[in-house]
């Protein structure tokens, strides 16, 4: 793994100061109600903190209080924060439900850096919480050094949510502990249209028991609501510690909403008093913003979720947004289909940013699969698939024109990294295969559920000529985390050879599949 030169500071050295750092993360009870300004005392960020979107020089630094607040992060190069360096923050108040984002920047490149934010009385700064430490490596800036990264997502899916007596999120522990250079969340960070119950009756009798909070007894409707079921998943010790250790990439998808949802959609859902996705799709968005440092998401960004996160010379990471931009779900038939799942925009730019990529590796994290079957009830589909295994029809046309621009531009060392369908597997494309033959092969690896629900596998469409060296999927529908495995991707890339290797793994860290490719193809 890349450590910085001159830091002193080696792996095991990181795990011991992370479980120590991590004490004051592991509070054995939250408050789940929005703060109350008359509270008495000093402020506090029970909540733990977060980093994301690292690059070679910068990171956001996330906190939230109980009440209102100054946040100040400190970073240094060494946990006795000797020389620390300041940066001070937003005030957090209810309009951001007294979360907020502080971006550093001039950081060191390929360094340990490490932080611990302050929450000061906005009227006396000299009143202080006690401060919550955490750590990340920012992205070197040379090839020599080797990078890892996870990915997966699904998280508190189908009424599965946090269970004490499994000891909580404890898949995020496992990824903890192989120390990951970042962890992309491919989406369904929530369920917002899954309430999560006190407990569950599984099919042997045994009960699945959860922590429950007052917004997660109801599908989200409100900005409230949708606060308290990104709120609830920080009730996790597990997901608290690995935020103070691993920075994120986070993209979101349909659940952050409701089930496959599309802009302009009414629900015909009797659980929700408000149908229309376009307003719970904003409220949402708002929220998401609020509770993930996401560097696009700021007003004079644009407020997109898509972006381009580069991670030094080996690795840029292309994150999609397949639910803002995409048309209704149908049959998938049309022979022009402009906007398709991407939207005309975000497809233009998707190609100029892969064209101008000099990365090693450009990885398109797609929250969507590419080659499964994903049904939208009896006569519609969800993702890009249709299930014809003919030339591309619906949305299939906007991935033969982005497999053909990587084709005829030459773009090198993509690989596809997608979540969603709640098991795992490889998927290799290939044109030989495919009923559209100009593109050149490629990889899509699978991951999740992180805490959902397991699904039976869906079928291929031949369109693109994918096939399956390995799949684990349950044998029924909605299986628990207790019944069914729980599973996240890895990624390691070495600094000396600049080979890609992704291992699937299940809950527990053991590798069900790897696959070694080789950098500096076109295909592969």
């Amino acid at each position: 793994m890349a450590q910085g030169s001159g830091s002193g500071f080696g792996r095991r050295s990181l795990l011991r100061g992370a479980a120590a750092g991590s004490a004051a993360l592991a509070l054995p009870a939250l408050s789940c109600a929005a703060p109350a300004q008359a509270r008495s005392g000093r402020p506090s960020a029970d909540w733990g903190v977060q980093v994301g979107d690292v690059t070679t020089s910068s990171g956001l630094v996330w906190v939230r209080s109980d009440r209102p607040a100054r946040m100040v992060v400190q970073t240094a190069a060494t946990e006795s924060f000797r020389h620390a360096r300041s940066w001070h923050g937003p005030v957090l108040g209810p309009d951001t439900d007294f979360t907020g984002v502080t971006s550093l920047h001039g950081l060191p490149s390929g360094e340990q850096v490490h932080y611990r934010v302050l929450l000061a009385d906005p009227d006396d700064p000299r009143r202080t919480g006690e401060p919550v430490s955490g750590t990340f490596r920012t992205a070197p800036t040379g090839r020599r050094a080797d990078l890892r990264f996870h990915w997966s997502g699904d998280l508190a899916g189908q009424g599965w949510g946090i269970n004490p007596d499994r000891g909580g999120y404890r898949i995020y522990e496992d990824m903890r502990r192989r120390n990951p250079d970042f962890f992309l969340c491919s989406g369904d960070n929530i369920y917002a249209d899954n309430p999560i119950p006190e407990r569950v009756t599984l099919p042997d009798g045994r009960i699945w028991r959860n922590v429950t909070t007052e917004e997660k007894s109801k599908v989200a409707e409100t900005l409230a609501e949708f606060r308290g079921a990104f709120r609830y998943n920080l009730l996790d010790d597990n997901l608290r510690r690995f935020n103070a250790q691993v920075p994120t990439i986070t993209q979101w998808d349909d659940h952050e909403v409701h089930n496959n949802w599309y802009p302009g959609q009414l629900l015909d859902d009797d659980r929700y008093t408000e149908k229309a996705t376009d307003v719970l799709s904003a409220r949402s968005l708002r929220a998401f913003g609020e509770y993930f440092p996401i560097r696009t998401l700021r007003p004079d960004r644009g407020g997109r979720v898509y972006r381009k996160v580069s991670h030094g010379p080996l690795l840029d990471v292309f994150v999609l947004d397949m639910r803002r931009y995409r048309n209704a779900n149908s049959p998938g038939r049309q022979t022009d289909d402009p906007q398709g799942i991407l939207g005309a925009e975000q497809l233009r730019w998707l190609k100029r940013e892969l064209s101008r990529s000099r990365a090693v590796w450009k990885v398109i994290a797609s929250d969507m699969p590419l080659g499964l079957v994903v049904p939208d009830g009896k006569t519609n589909f969800e993702a890009v698939a249709q299930g014809d295994p003919g030339a591309p029809l619906g949305r299939e046309l906007q991935l033969a024109e982005l497999l053909r621009h990587i084709k005829h531009d030459r773009v090198t060392g993509t690989v596809w990294l997608t979540t969603d369908v709640h098991y795992t597997a490889a998927q290799h494309y290939a044109p030989e295969r495919a009923a559209f033959k100009d593109f050149e092969p490629f990889w899509e690896f699978v991951s999740g559920p992180l805490n959902a629900g397991g699904f039976q596998a869906l079928k291929l469409d031949g369109t693109f000529g994918p096939e399956q060296p390995f799949i684990k999927a349950p044998d029924r529908a909605n299986t628990s985390p207790a019944e069914s495995p729980q599973y996240f991707g890895e990624v390691d890339i070495d600094g000396g050879s600049g080979e890609l290797t992704v291992r699937l793994r299940q809950e527990g860290g053991q590798v069900l599949f790897s696959k070694v490719l080789q950098p500096g193809r076109v295909g592969q």
